[in-house]
């Protein structure tokens, strides 16, 4: 399977959701964490990581 950055998202959200799940004390950060790296995902700042 070739991982692009249109299979990072759902990759992303199911890893949140799972710490979510196990950790729900971590909400706060694991949400503040999952949007800056969605955010910069959409923005193209991650292009050095070449997916």
């Amino acid at each position: 399977m070739h991982l692009t950055v249109a299979h990072i998202s759902p990759i992303l959200s199911l890893l949140a959701g799972v710490l979510i799940l196990i950790m729900p004390r971590l909400l706060n950060f694991i949400v503040a964490i999952f949007l800056i790296i969605n955010g910069a995902i959409g923005l193209g700042l991650l292009k050095w990581l070449h997916l």
